[in-house]
């Protein structure tokens, strides 16, 4: 039996362009994509999801991997898997951004942490919202289905079907859900701090003599504390809608390029 290179080159492209979509989704989706994980643990588990679902990917197209074919293939699946992880990305940016507008609203905006995971200083309560979702996204096995969901990504984008601009333009307007959704979790407290002003203002006005910044701030962070508090009991329930709105976009994602 004869093996020709063009026989090679399929058998190594098999799991070669699966690698370098599976790998770069490792490396941009959160908590598989964070600084505390070492590249070469992603890189070897993405291998490892390679190797045992190859056999369940359609066929790879038969392209030399020394061509520039090959090198616009192997930017087009990083290019892919990237946008597919900044998908992932903004769910748990929802509950970071919820975290530091009820900060501010508190007065906790001076509170700021140093996050080592994404390099930059966040507020302490959008810390304690951004592990409080990873957590409740490994608990419904979040991470199971979007290893599922990036399986079956090669049945419905093949390798060199291209990006199209509605996917592009899919991922653009996700934006716009990750602010929404973020206010709408946000928005009881913001009211709740609203009208605690309001009423210390009508206090002032009332009472010129009245110290409302000592009375204010302390009664503020009560307030604020427990308007968290109610935030946080209401994150679970809500939670699972915001998964299901990700999916969703991740399949509008996966068919806008097909």
């Amino acid at each position: 039996m004869d093996i020709t290179f063009a026989d090679i080159s399929r058998m190594i492209g098999q799991f070669w362009w699966p690698f370098f979509r599976v790998g770069t989704v490792f490396i941009s989706m959160p908590f598989f994509g964070d600084a505390l994980i070492p590249v070469w643990v992603r890189s070897l588990l993405a291998l490892s999801i390679v190797v045992v679902a190859a056999p369940l990917m359609p066929a790879m197209p038969a392209v030399d991997l020394f061509s520039f074919t090959s090198l616009y293939l192997a930017f087009e699946q990083a290019i892919w898997g990237l946008f597919f992880g900044l998908i992932l990305h903004l769910l748990f940016s929802i509950f970071t951004t919820l975290g530091q507008t009820i900060s501010m609203q508190m007065g906790l905006g001076m509170a700021i942490m140093n996050d080592p995971v994404n390099g930059m200083s966040v507020a302490i309560l959008g810390r304690l919202f951004l592990i409080f979702s990873t957590l409740l996204f490994l608990s419904l096995e979040g991470h199971l289905i979007v290893i599922d969901v990036l399986i079956q990504s090669f049945t419905l984008w093949p390798v060199g079907s291209g990006l199209t601009s509605a996917s592009l333009k899919g991922v653009i307007n996700i934006f716009g859900w990750m602010f929404a959704s973020a206010l709408a979790l946000a928005l009881p407290a913001i009211v709740s701090m609203l009208l605690a002003n309001i009423s210390f203002g009508v206090m002032n006005r009332a009472a010129p003599s009245l110290n409302v910044y000592a009375l204010g701030f302390p009664m503020t962070m009560l307030l604020g504390l427990f308007s968290v508090l109610i935030s946080i009991s209401g994150v679970p329930g809500r939670y699972t809608i915001l998964v299901n709105d990700t999916l969703r976009f991740l399949n509008q994602y996966m068919t806008g390029g097909g």
